[in-house]
């Protein structure tokens, strides 16, 4: 097939994320990537200002991630995990347990990030039935939050501005309070956790578990909160005797400017859940780690066994080249990379803030965010980005950028510039469309 040949196939018979089969958005067909650069099929070099759903923390096509994937299948591909273990997979959880906080010391490898969080629920949920409490079956949360569209994890996502309104008749009902807003820098109030105390208070005997993503809330809205809230947060959460879900999915390797965002607060959650950069974003792999006393408790009652088991759990590929990746990340200069990005992005992000149409321009880590008044519109946006020879994609009112952390001062600007001039040109057809925001 010629690439026009391909593409019309594909807009026929391939659903891609959150797109409509009737009105397909437009995709541009890759022919290979290496480094920071996509390289499309009808030639043009794009500088990637995504990382790929912000996994490929290393760019594309790395050496020692490739070498690791060709060593391990030269042994073994896959293996049931089932009665089985190997080497990969063990390696892997010591790395993961040396990282973390000291009273994570259980791994549960899962497929993906949205299982992560299904697994962490389940814990949590299984862990108080097993000490014989049915009263907690509840999860409390925060709105603007996102943890994935499977349907535990839906039922956490913000369910008033979250993708998953249409499904709330079927999801489990849990408790939610207004989102952090304490920006870091600022002197805190009390006032900032009122809400989440009040909830805690009121409803502690039929919480399970809170669940947060630590520092920033990603795909929900990309907000950042500071880490007094987590202080707090945490001391809530063991006064009121209920267990700690940290979602770092997004934020976990560094994205943040700390291995894990949680280290910012100085606290320890009950459960973890890690994703996306965990395989330097090579395959699919995540893992939700949790503490002794939640690990054992599940088992309590003698009979309780953790009710999951991926087909494809602890792969050994995907923990190959997870090994790999954490030592890439651990012997690179990574703290230098995110702070040099993070200032670059602060310094040229900000004349965005001039435009009309921008409501807020904010950078944490290697995250930069201008957040609009209006909704993007992608169908156009996405391919005149391209045409400037950059990968962004926009979602709701945002567009953002985490790229990958071995990106250049050029590369990154090249970037900011592309954001600056889209942006202008938006601002412009919004004005002669005399567009209620001016």
């Amino acid at each position: 097939m010629t690439n026009d040949e391909l593409l019309t196939y594909d807009q026929k018979h391939i659903w891609h994320p959150y797109t409509s089969m009737i009105h397909p958005s437009p995709v541009f067909p890759v022919a290979s990537a290496e480094g920071v650069y996509i390289t499309l099929e009808t030639g043009e070099k794009l500088v990637d200002g995504m990382s790929s759903w912000w996994a490929c923390i290393h760019g594309y096509n790395h050496p020692r991630l490739n070498q690791a994937i060709n060593d391990q299948v030269k042994k073994m591909s896959h293996v049931m995990f089932g009665g089985l273990t190997h080497r990969p997979a063990i390696d892997l959880a010591k790395k993961l347990i040396d990282l973390t906080a000291d009273n994570l010391q259980h791994v549960f490898f899962a497929d993906s990030g949205s299982v992560a969080v299904e697994v962490s629920i389940k814990m949590a949920l299984q862990y108080w039935a097993a000490q014989g409490n049915t009263k907690k079956q509840k999860l409390l949360t925060v709105y603007n939050g996102y943890y994935g569209d499977t349907f535990g994890a839906m039922s956490v996502c913000d369910p008033v501005n979250g993708m998953h309104g249409m499904f709330s008749h079927m999801l489990a009902e849990h408790i939610f309070v207004e989102a952090p807003a304490c920006a870091e820098g600022v002197a805190w109030h009390d006032e900032y956790i009122e809400e989440m105390t009040n909830a805690l208070h009121n409803h502690h005997q039929e919480i399970a578990a809170v669940i947060i993503e630590p520092m920033v809330q990603n795909a929900g809205g990309m907000r950042f909160y500071c880490a007094e809230y987590l202080r707090q947060l945490s001391r809530l959460c063991k006064q009121y005797d209920v267990l700690l879900i940290l979602d770092e999915i997004a934020t976990g390797f560094g994205r943040t400017g700390t291995l894990f965002a949680y280290q910012q607060a100085g606290i320890a959650p009950d459960i973890l859940a890690i994703g996306k950069t965990l395989t330097g974003g090579y395959m699919t792999l995540a893992a939700s780690l949790t503490s002794k006393k939640v690990a054992q408790g599940i088992s309590a009652d003698g009979r309780g066994v953790l009710m999951h088991g991926p087909t494809f759990m602890a792969n050994p590929l995907a923990c190959s080249v997870a090994n790999a990746s954490i030592d890439v990340l651990l012997a690179s200069n990574w703290q230098q990379n995110i702070k040099h990005i993070e200032q670059q992005l602060c310094k040229e992000l900000v004349r965005c803030a001039e435009l009309d149409v921008v409501k807020d321009v904010r950078c944490k880590g290697a995250i930069g965010v201008v957040e609009l008044h209006c909704p993007v519109d992608i169908n156009w946006m996405q391919p005149r980005f391209v045409e400037l020879g950059v990968w962004i994609r926009p979602f709701g009112k945002l567009v953002y950028l985490m790229p990958p952390y071995i990106i250049k001062e050029a590369e990154l600007n090249k970037l900011t510039q592309a954001i600056y001039q889209v942006l202008v040109e938006f601002n412009q057809q919004l004005r002669s469309s005399s567009s209620h925001f001016f």
